[in-house]
Parts: structure tokens; sequence; C-alpha cells
């Protein structure tokens, strides 16, 4: 590493010839941290809704709806079924869990099912960034040390929640992409079987998707630029239809309800933003999306305000009860991270759709937050930092082999 002082580099020179050891050896030391911090599997506040679903799964082989439970409705905004309407849209995860439940291995199988799953994504992420970075491995090896080292990622897999689940599908999803850069048949029902389980998982898992749409998109715009566009008037032409559907998948959902109390955090109080005049108000009786556009239309000043400052809280990554220490990593090392990325997003040398992927996932899951409420967590920002991280790291890997080249002239 000719642009690091020798009393660096010869180190890092050392260390470097058994990365392929001290990875994995992180990795299994974080996930023993965190098994001891929480004293094993990790029950939240919504694990008691998945938990439900999951044993009523393992007890009778599918969801037993209790005899005389009404329909959701958009009137009723699935208020009279709950719990059978609202986990519909996290279906993936109950049945992930009955699984473990069948098999008697409790909240423990279920945990150790994550964290096998996490290790798989973690081998994938490093895998599809060297062969984004053109084989090199110093893009690959930091990728993947943020993705084991940042703290905000890790510990779910010890929650008996979405959230590890998701994360590593949606790592995986980004693996099957890069493989299809390869061709052949297999690795393109590998990445449509990887969404399709991404999508089920959490209702925002179609962000994953949605960002393979955008990478197709940025092939098309580089390379048939009519078809591009063909593409984006297809789009806005099923935008009633896109309408329809969400106004049934969000049917358990209270969206308008968090502009009303101004959360820019879900359930919180905190930097709430209040509107100066009356607002209006959407009907009643109609979908949670039509309800999201009606509100939209006629309030569209204090909605703005709203979104700008979920957008800035979202990818802030500093929430109230955050210690000094946990805001202060966030600002002097995400918040740089994110730059990098930005500049990585640029790189000429690294295959447009994967570059496409990267930045779409945190772009179109902001975008759903803003749209929504961000969580009081950081549930909503985990899943996407391994594609910031991916992004920075390829970044970085790119300028410091420009720097190598100037030293060496």
């Amino acid at each position: 590493m000719p642009a690091l002082p020798a009393f660096v580099s010869l180190p890092v020179r050392r260390l470097w010839r058994y990365h392929g050891w001290l990875l994995p050896g992180l990795w299994l030391l974080v996930q023993a941290a965190y098994l001891l911090k929480y004293h094993g599997p990790h029950y939240a506040n919504d694990s008691a809704r998945y938990l439900g679903y999951a044993a009523n799964l393992a007890e009778h082989g599918y969801y037993k709806i209790e005899p005389g439970t009404a329909p959701a409705t958009f009137a009723n905004n699935g208020l009279d079924n709950f719990q059978y309407e609202h986990n519909q849209r996290y279906i993936l995860y109950p049945w992930f869990q009955s699984v473990w439940l069948r098999l008697h291995a409790g909240w423990w199988g279920i945990v150790l099912g994550q964290l096998a799953i996490s290790g798989l994504a973690a081998l994938a992420l490093y895998s599809a960034v060297r062969r984004l970075a053109g084989g090199r491995r110093g893009a690959a090896a930091l990728a993947v040390g943020l993705f084991v080292g940042w703290p905000d990622v890790q510990q779910f897999n010890c929650y008996l929640l979405t959230e590890s689940l998701f994360i590593s599908l949606s790592v995986l999803s980004f693996w099957a992409l890069v493989k299809t850069r390869d061709g052949g048949w297999l690795a393109w029902v590998t990445l449509i079987s990887l969404l399709l389980l991404t999508a089920l998982v959490r209702p925002n898992g179609f962000v994953v998707a949605g960002a393979v749409g955008l990478a197709g998109l940025a092939t098309l715009y580089a390379r048939r630029r009519r078809v591009f566009w063909l593409a984006v008037g297809g789009a806005v032409l099923a935008s009633p239809l896109a309408v329809w559907w969400l106004n049934h998948q969000l049917v358990s959902f209270f969206i308008v309800e968090t502009y009303l109390r101004g959360e820019l955090m879900f359930a919180t109080p905190v930097w709430a933003v209040h509107p100066s005049a009356p607002l209006v108000l959407p009907p009643a009786g109609i979908g949670q999306m039509s309800r999201v556009l009606y509100f939209a239309a006629h309030n569209p000043g204090f909605l703005a305000k709203l979104m700008l400052g979920k957008l800035l809280v979202f990818f802030s990554s500093i929430k109230p009860y955050y210690s000094l220490g946990h805001k202060l990593l966030s600002v002097l090392v995400l918040w740089p991270l994110y730059y990098l990325a930005v500049r990585g997003t640029r790189l000429a040398s690294v295959w447009l759709p994967g570059r496409a992927f990267l930045a779409g996932v945190p772009l179109l899951q902001a975008t759903v937050v803003m749209l929504t409420v961000d969580d009081y967590d950081v549930r909503f920002l985990a899943p996407v930092l391994p594609f910031v991280f991916a992004l920075a790291a390829l970044q970085l890997s790119a300028e410091q082999e420009a720097i190598a080249k100037i030293v060496n002239r």
C-alpha cells in the first residue's frame, strides 16, 4: 500500500494476508457478543405478532382463522382481523419461524437459522463486491468488514423480528443480480426466486425488486434509449394499477394518521412537525394509498415538510435515545461513507446495473419512509446500509488504486 506510511502499511500488509480468516473470525465474535448481550434470542415489541402467527402455522400447517372473524375492508382498516390481515404482509417470516417451531427447536432454532443465513449473506456480499471491483479483494473485504462490524446491522440476527432475514435476502439478491452478468438461465431463476422471497418477508421488500428494475432501466438508458422511454411510459400508464394494488396491500396500515400527528418517527412526538393551518382530511371508506394521494393533493406544503424531515431523520441515523458515542459514530463514520457512496455511483469501471442497484435500494427505501414514517429504532435504515457500504468500498478501492498509480510513476 504505497500511499500509506511504512509504519502503517507494514502491519496492514501482514494482517491482509490473513483477512480470509480475520473476517469470519470477526463475524463469529460479533454474533457471540450480541448473543451474550441479549442473553440469547431477543424478544422485541413486534415479536409477539410473528410468533403467534408462526405457532398457529406450526400447529395446523396453515393459518387457522378464528370462527366468526370478519374480513378486513377499506372502511375498517383490517381492525376486525388485524392479526391475520397485517401479518400477510410479512408472510415469509412467520412461515420461517414455524419451521423451527415444528422441529421443536424453539426460539434458539429461529435465531441460529438467522445467523446461518446472515453468514451466507456476508460471503455473498464479499463475492459480489469483489466481482464488481474487477477481482480486487480490498473493496470486498472493506464492505464485509463494515457489514459485520456496524452495530446497527448484525444485532438483528438475535431479534425475533423480520430484519435479519430481510437484510440477508436483500444482500443475496444483490449477489444474484451480479451473477446474471455471466448470463445463463440458472442465474436469472436464482435472482427471481430471491426477489420473490425478499418481497414476501416485509411489506417494503418490493424495494429490492424495484432496485433491480432501476438497474434494468439504467442499462436501457445507456444502450437503448427508445426502449427506455417506452418502459417509462408503460410504468406511468400502469400507475393506477399500482395504486389499486397498494390500496389492498396497505389495508391494515394507518399512514395518514401519522401525518395528522406530524410524526417523523413512528409513535413518538419527538421532532414532530405541526401544521400552521387546518388540514384537509381524506374521506372515509377509500384505500390507504388513495388517502395518501388525497392528503398530498390538498396539503402539499405540510406534507413536503414532513417528507423532508423524515428523509433527514432516516439517513442521519441519529435517534433521541442514542448515546453520544453512537451519535458521533454516525456523524464521523457513516456520513463520510454516504459521501463516498454517492461518488461511487459514478464509477465508470463498475458494472452499471450493479451501481444502479446499490443506489436504488437506499433511494427507494428512503422514498417509502418519506411517504410513511421512519421507525423509532434503526429497523428501516439497517437493511440499506450493506449497499451503502458496498458503494463506499468500491469508491475507496478505486481512489487507492488511482493514488498507487500516481505514486508509482
